[in-house]
């Protein structure tokens, strides 16, 4: 098979750490993994601020760019969450039927349930708190929604569990959103703020020394949280976790 890695426009200038990992952990797999050059934003940013109309030519360019792969494969829930629900309306009403939609996954979601390894390389031995970003949760099935009476189940956990001396917790409240939620953080600055306080301090509670989960929005959202309170925690993707010591 042949992935076509999706790297979003925010972790490729922010987190580049998160790509590189992305790349070494499913090559480690045995994977042929090839990244296109020429890609750029999923179109997200504009959807979410009310111009969806703006998304068209990038949505457009995306589908382009990653037809001939067998599957996309992407470090962001909320961006492949984007593409898989969203551009498939956005393309219809240019007369374009969209390609991606159907073979575009979050890294996790990917290997857990396509690539299905056994084991992992990975060794981290530290304590760390799973955050369940609202897009994984409930767009992509990363983990089983708190508000449903189903059995809980949690793919992140799952991966997480193969690596080598770690200490895996979860907050008090599983999946309450960390208070991002792309321009909710800027429109509603003060209950974004504070909604990213509560939620460090559910991750702190569990006594991790690391918070872990499929989005780096919302870790670098809980990033500022903690940095600028001087919180005893760290952030860290879980791509890079999966992938330490490769």
């Amino acid at each position: 098979m042949k992935i076509g890695l999706f790297i979003p426009c925010y972790v490729n200038a922010i987190y580049p750490n998160v790509g590189v990992a992305s790349y070494k952990l499913l090559e480690s797999l045995g994977l042929d993994v090839d990244y296109p050059l020429d890609q750029t934003c999923c179109g997200q940013p504009m959807a979410n601020a009310g111009f969806e109309g703006e998304a068209v030519d990038v949505a457009k360019k995306f589908d382009t760019l990653f037809e001939k792969y067998d599957y996309i494969v992407g470090p962001s829930a909320s961006c492949v969450s984007f593409v898989k629900e969203n551009h498939p309306h956005i393309l219809e009403k240019e007369g374009h039927k969209c390609q991606s939609a159907g073979k575009i996954y979050d890294i996790c979601e990917f290997i857990h349930d396509v690539v299905k390894p056994k084991k992992l390389a990975a060794k981290f031995p530290h304590t760390v708190s799973i955050h369940n970003s609202c897009h994984g949760v409930r767009e992509l099935g990363l983990s089983s929604p708190s508000e449903k009476n189903i059995p809980y189940k949690n793919k992140l956990r799952d991966l997480l569990e193969m690596v080598e001396g770690i200490d895996i917790k979860e907050p008090k409240h599983i999946d309450e959103c960390c208070g991002f939620g792309g321009m909710f953080a800027v429109e509603e600055q003060a209950v974004s703020t504070q909604m990213g306080v509560d939620k460090v301090k559910d991750h702190m509670s569990t006594g991790a020394t690391y918070i872990t989960g499929p989005d780096s929005s919302c870790l670098m959202h809980m990033q500022g949280v903690i940095k600028r309170e001087k919180y005893p925690i760290e952030i860290i993707h879980i791509v890079e976790i999966l992938a330490s010591g490769l």
